[in-house]
């Protein structure tokens, strides 16, 4: 397999992230619905981790399967790493 930039690890580093803090919110979220503060951070990292995906696959092709991602022209899902290859 081909070498991959560092902007793949980087953004695929901050995708995790951000996501990691959505699972965080969600469970908190669960049982504290009322806590407008933590619904705040949890839209702002919403909008961060669309954004972060986007740029990615712009890059790099698609990141999520099943429709959570736009197909290129060239059908670019399966065409990248997996995620135990990098």
């Amino acid at each position: 397999m081909k070498q991959l930039p560092d902007e793949y690890y980087q953004l695929l580093e901050e995708i995790q992230a951000i996501d990691f803090v959505l699972v965080e919110l969600t469970l908190y979220l669960d049982t504290h619905p009322n806590d407008m503060q933590a619904l705040q951070q949890f839209n702002q990292c919403a909008l961060k981790s669309k954004q972060l995906k986007q740029v990615f696959e712009s890059k790099f092709g698609m990141l999520q399967g099943f429709g959570n991602s736009f197909a290129d022209a060239n059908w670019s899902w399966g065409t990248a790493p997996w995620p135990w290859q990098v």
